[in-house]
């Protein structure tokens, strides 16, 4: 269980690799559907730690492995909070030597005194000089503001949705989209052309994204709620929502299906250098709107600690 580290269960799974050019032609004719400009090809990814992105780790690749740890139903309906984690832990399961870890969960509530959206960005490394580049966002008790700042610690609570990987810059889908004319989001129109394509295969991709130009609706979880959250309802009348501005960076985690392993199907958490971050919903200036982003395709996925009791509340 998560309150001791070394007794964390985990189930792995191997996940479909279709052709990665293959895969860039279905997710450019599904983007089609969403946007006017698109965009998709299979490139080299560039050195994320430089400018727009400033990431912990080089890559995306390098035995890329989606790892879902925890789950909604530990924070909701009342949140279960001897549910922490380490990335310290989560390496030993997943079996990567320094491993660069990139995507979204609950921040360590137990240490930060506050419960925040976490944007995971660490880099292990065996010589013990990790780089921790996280994120936090949590709303402010006095303002009711987002604050955003940075966490320094390799620990987590309730749930996380992660791209972990060797962190090589080898062939990745490049994407680049303009002015939205859907309605599905750009994650949401990503997983669901590999769907059609690949119909109930299960696919994973994770990696980042930046919104260059526009503005997008985020959520940030306020104080754990004093009463049970009971429906969808609930749950969007606790969260906090805000429209925010870009640039923001966002680390984004998906699969197309999910085989039987209660999985969170997508996951995508943002934070930005002028201080705003949270929980990716859509963006909200659909004619200005400009994403440009990096996904590995995952070889493997890896359920840490999933709930016995189970539930579709809050996945959103």
């Amino acid at each position: 269980m998560a309150s001791d580290q070394t007794l964390l269960v985990s189930q792995k799974q191997s996940l479909f690799l279709p052709d990665l050019h293959e895969l860039a032609a279905a997710i450019k004719e599904g983007l089609l559907r969403n946007f006017e400009s698109v965009s998709v090809c299979v490139a080299d990814c560039p050195d994320l730690r430089k400018p727009p992105f400033g990431l912990a780790g080089s890559g995306l690749c390098g035995r890329p492995t989606i790892i879902d740890v925890g789950g909604v139903p530990y924070l909701i309906p009342t949140p279960d909070l001897k549910r922490t984690y380490n990335f310290d832990v989560l390496a030993e399961v997943i079996g990567i030597e320094s491993p660069f870890f990139i995507g979204a969960g609950a921040g360590a509530c137990h240490i930060l005194g506050v419960n925040s959206e976490m944007m995971a960005n660490i880099k292990l490394n065996k010589n013990g000089k990790d780089n921790v580049g996280t994120r936090v966002a949590y709303v402010g008790k006095s303002d009711g503001r987002c604050h955003l700042q940075e966490q320094n610690d390799k620990e987590f609570c309730l749930l996380g949705n992660f791209l972990a990987s060797e962190g090589k810059m080898k062939k990745v889908c490049h994407i680049k989209v303009k002015r939205r004319t859907g309605n599905e989001n750009f994650v949401s129109s990503i997983r669901k052309a590999i769907i059609l394509k690949y119909g109930t295969e299960c696919i994973g991709l994770g990696g980042v994204f930046l919104i260059k130009q526009g503005k997008a609706k985020l959520h940030v979880m306020p104080a754990f709620s004093e009463d049970p959250l009971l429906s969808d309802c609930d749950v969007e009348n606790w969260l906090k929502f805000y429209e925010m501005n870009s640039p923001l960076v966002c680390l984004s985690v998906m699969v197309s299906s999910d085989p039987g392993l209660d999985l969170r199907l997508e996951h995508t958490h943002c934070f930005s250098y002028h201080g705003e971050g949270g929980h990716y919903h859509y963006d909200t200036t659909p004619d200005d709107i400009e994403y440009e982003g990096y996904f590995a395709l995952a070889e493997e996925i890896v359920r840490v600690d999933r709930p016995d009791i189970t539930h579709q509340i809050g996945r959103d």
